[in-house]
């Protein structure tokens, strides 16, 4: 079987450290006939990650190497496309070309976080569909495979004709903390902020063998656009686990956390994959009837600046790691969809 390595950019090499700190695991448990690539390590500590070297030049243009010899390897690039986006997703494309010209036998995007998936249709005449466009520039490279987590649409999965893609879930990680934190299912209501994300509060619903599943609706009226809140089902004394896949700005969850609690809600938490935090999302967070928020380390996180609410980073490099054994080894990655 064909060495191989995890290489990471500058968007989150600790997310691409902790991944090969679960990998160890498996690496030292592999057969001799398996063995990574003793060349790549850059820490006998945490297997072989391949650290690209990113630099820039004076005008802005990213400067980028790979530092070791991936001839015939399979090559596992680890890099989620977060803040600052088009920069991340620079990085990535000049990686999987490199590695291309290196002659990697097989290259494997991981990215945990793919930017611009909110852009996934024309909301108006003479606008893009900006994620098939980023999606289509990847192909140009003809990446092996590809892998990411909570895909904010799931069918962006079709904008990378002839490539597999294997999106993956935080659900599970999210709900095994959240029965760690209130282990009475009897108390607890999941929340969808708007309709299109029903079928990932139902699922998180399911993992917490919870039958309480509340919707909020928003409705804009009027020139002035004012939009209104509106909750469907019943949250009265009920630990509300508002689940959401991004939190940007975080002006819809806080928006929905003041609906809920005016519905009598007892605790609110909100619990999302990727935290971007971006703007004044911090402020609001803090001034909002929020008690508790929820997000994984798909995309780096800052320290969080005020006292409440409390934040939990849950680590996906478990879940990440295990699919790059899994996809080595091939073996089947259905068991990560449960």
């Amino acid at each position: 079987m064909a060495n191989y390595q995890v290489v990471s950019g500058n968007s989150n090499r600790a997310l691409a450290t902790a991944v090969c700190h679960n990998l160890q695991g498996y690496y030292n448990n592999l057969s001799e006939e398996s063995q990574w690539s003793e060349s790549a390590c850059t820490d006998s500590e945490t297997g072989p990650h391949l650290q690209g070297d990113v630099g820039r030049f004076a005008d802005g243009e990213i400067n980028l190497s790979i530092p070791n010899n991936v001839r015939g390897q399979q090559v596992y690039i680890v890099h989620p496309t977060c803040p600052p986006v088009n920069d991340s997703i620079m990085e990535l494309v000049l990686m999987t070309q490199a590695l291309k010209l290196a002659s990697a036998e097989r290259i494997t995007l991981v990215i945990p976080y793919f930017g611009y998936a909110r852009q996934d249709r024309k909301t108006a005449a003479r606008t893009p569909i900006s994620a098939a466009a980023v999606a289509q520039v990847l192909c140009a490279f003809q990446p092996s495979r590809i892998v990411t987590l909570d895909l904010h649409c799931g069918q962006i999965q079709g904008f990378f004709p002839n490539i597999p893609v294997d999106n993956l879930y935080a659900q599970g990680i999210i709900a095994e903390h959240i029965r760690g934190l209130f282990p009475e299912s009897k108390t607890l209501c999941v929340v969808s902020p708007d309709a299109g994300g029903v079928p990932r509060a139902r699922q998180l619903a399911s993992l917490l063998a919870t039958e309480d599943l509340v919707t909020i609706i928003k409705h804009r009226s009027g020139a002035n656009k004012v939009e209104s809140v509106k909750i469907i089902g019943d949250v009265q004394g009920k630990v509300c686990i508002v689940i959401d896949d991004i939190i940007d700005t975080a002006g819809t969850v806080c928006a929905g956390a003041a609906a809920l609690k005016a519905m009598g809600a007892a605790t609110i938490v909100i619990a999302a994959t990727h935290g971007l935090f971006s703007g004044p999302a911090f402020d609001r967070l803090h001034d909002s009837c929020i008690d508790r928020v929820i997000v994984t380390d798909s995309v780096p996180q800052r320290q969080y600046p005020h006292a409440t609410p409390e934040m939990d980073v849950l680590s996906v490099a478990p879940l990440l790691a295990q699919a790059i054994h899994r996809l080595h080894t091939k073996q089947s990655l259905s068991v990560l969809f449960k």
